[in-house]
């Protein structure tokens, strides 16, 4: 992606930079109803958190993405037939809505993220945003690996970020790690946001 593309803002500036990052995400479920996941920059820094609310047994399905001081940055929850903005979809395909804070209030949604298909081999979802509604598709489009939790996010033709699902015997023990490449001025907040929803709606 070149530098000069205009900044992808979802969540917020202080979550863009101008340059590529290499980050990593690491997920360790820690009981049926409660899992943790981490967002580390390349020096190992935490950058965000998730501490419950993952895990799954968690049938609220609310989830709340913190920075490294643990305030609130969004809330992630997955619905049943709601609407983000204008955007309306079927209950048959799961969805996910992504809030501001910790409010799950509609005038506080972000975007909607659904499957494409709800008989899909991959786990591919589009992504709506509330303030951008376009009849004619989605604003983003994830496109994922049929052999593992490795995906691609498209805005249109261009590929603004990839994230590599590291499988490895500790995955069978609840631990899964992911290394993230996102592109200059795209959101990583956002990015997050996708690696949850893809792994949640992957195994429930």
């Amino acid at each position: 992606m070149a530098t000069d593309e205009p900044t992808i803002k979802i969540i917020g500036d202080q979550f863009c930079v101008s340059y590529t990052l290499h980050l990593n995400v690491k997920r360790k479920v820690e009981s049926f109803s409660h899992a943790h996941y981490d967002m580390f920059d390349s020096n190992g820094d935490v950058l965000l958190q998730i501490d419950g609310g993952a895990g799954v047994w968690n049938s609220a399905k609310k989830i709340v993405i913190k920075d490294h001081a643990g305030s609130p940055v969004i809330t992630l929850q997955k619905v049943n037939d709601a609407s983000c903005g204008n955007q309306q979809t079927s209950s048959w395909k799961k969805k996910w809505q992504i809030y501001e804070g910790e409010s799950v209030e509609q005038n506080h949604c972000v975007c909607s993220v659904q499957q494409s298909d709800a008989l899909q081999i991959k786990n591919d979802l589009d992504v709506y945003l509330a303030s951008n509604y376009k009849e004619d598709g989605p604003d983003f489009h994830v496109t994922a690996s049929i052999t593992s939790l490795s995906f691609k996010v498209w805005k249109g033709n261009l590929i603004i970020d990839e994230v590599k699902h590291n499988y490895t015997w500790g995955s069978c023990q609840g631990k899964e790690s992911f290394k993230v490449k996102v592109y200059p001025e795209v959101d990583y907040a956002f990015i997050l946001a996708l690696v949850v929803i893809m792994h949640e709606t992957e195994n429930v």
